[in-house]
């Protein structure tokens, strides 16, 4: 019972962590801006990617605690 919340977040953030670096991947590569508004584009990959990075990390941790 306990493992059932640690393998739900561990989808969840293993979902958006890959979601957010293939958005952030393919947006790159096409030259499109990550983000709208008064953002530097390189920055905004950065962070993105590093967020969808970190998000991948805590879901391998998630799933270690199974």
């Amino acid at each position: 019972m306990e493992s059932t919340p640690a393998v739900f977040a561990g989808a969840v953030f293993a979902l958006f962590g890959a979601g957010l670096l293939l958005w952030t991947g393919a947006r790159s590569v096409h030259g499109v801006p990550v983000a709208e508004g008064g953002v530097r584009p390189v920055a905004a990959a950065v962070i993105a990617g590093a967020v969808g990075l970190a998000s991948l990390a805590a879901s391998v941790w998630c799933f270690g605690h199974i």
